[in-house]
């Protein structure tokens, strides 16, 4: 196995196409589609399924495309250092869910990264995703929440991944709703006082199961609902539309300001948000040093709300 078959096999994935990727890496497609059969034959593992749609990356080949990208990113870690005396670009990447003081922890760490080069990567997706990028080391966190009516589920997806769960803080539900709501005075809302207002939720595409949902009381029916991709629009549909969504009240005001506030919602449940890492994988000192600007990121914003 070679670097150079490394590379091959990542472009392909990429491209979801021979003839595509033998033009980006400036070879004949031949010779590609021969250097895939040789590295699948020596590794037994067969990593693409070709059919008439085009090529498939399965489910084996997926988890080799994870080492693959650790091993090249390593590769170019050692070349920028001893290539040259320039410093090591450093990479790190983390997936989450849509979460105020996880973006506020990667601020933190990039202010206080002192270098002139880095490639880092920030993820807001979709639960299921977050999920596979950790399995397949794309992302070394990823930042979600479990509770009683998911936690079966998602705990049967991490062991399959080799997954490990840590919780970061325990939550009551809450509603995000706009400042001019006029729910926004009540001490407490229950889900009787919510049922005029429109509901926002993350969509999760392909895999729009109950416990994929962002949202706790996901299997509850809604007269309105909205489903959105992204936190902005989620924010600005909260304040156009009085609509509301339910999270676990942590809510950073100076990433989205003061117009969006916590309400508790008067229900018998708790959330449990954590943070997953691969069990295989040592953490990185950049994930260590995550970790803890997430845990004082929490406590800020958890403070700043009493």
């Amino acid at each position: 196995m070679t670097l150079q078959q490394l590379k091959y096999v990542i472009e392909v994935a990429r491209s979801r196409s021979i003839s595509k990727a033998a033009q980006a890496l400036f070879i004949s497609q031949p010779s590609l589609s021969n250097a895939l059969k040789e590295l699948e034959k020596e590794i037994g593992v067969k990593i693409f399924s070709r059919t008439n749609k085009g090529i498939h990356v399965t489910k084996e080949g997926s988890e080799f495309l994870g080492y693959a990208r650790q091993v090249l990113e390593q590769a170019e870690l050692l070349e920028n250092r001893y290539s040259n005396n320039a410093a090591p670009q450093h990479h790190f990447a983390v997936s989450a869910q849509h979460y105020a003081f996880a973006v506020s922890a990667f601020v933190r760490l990039l202010k206080d990264y002192d270098r002139d080069e880095y490639d880092f990567t920030f993820r807001e997706t979709r639960t299921y995703e977050i999920i596979e990028d950790v399995k397949n080391l794309n992302s070394e966190i990823g930042i979600m929440y479990i509770n009683d009516f998911n936690e079966q589920i998602i705990r049967k997806f991490l062991r399959e991944g080799n997954l490990a769960f840590h919780r970061l803080f325990e939550a009551t539900p809450h509603v995000f709703i706009s400042g001019d709501n006029p729910l926004a005075k009540k001490a407490y809302v229950t889900l009787e006082d919510l049922e005029p207002y429109p509901y926002l939720l993350y969509e999760q595409g392909d895999y729009n199961s109950f416990y994929f949902s962002e949202e706790i009381l996901s299997t509850l029916t809604r007269p309105k609902n909205i489903h959105v991709r992204d936190r902005a629009t989620m924010f600005n549909l909260l304040i156009g539309l009085n609509g509301y969504t339910i999270s676990t009240g942590v809510i950073s005001q100076r990433l989205n300001g003061d117009n969006i506030i916590a309400v508790p919602l008067k229900v018998d449940e708790v959330i449990h948000v954590g943070y997953i890492v691969h069990k295989d994988i040592e953490l990185s000192p950049m994930a260590q040093t995550y970790i803890a600007y997430l845990q004082s990121s929490i406590e800020e914003e958890r403070q700043s709300l009493l």
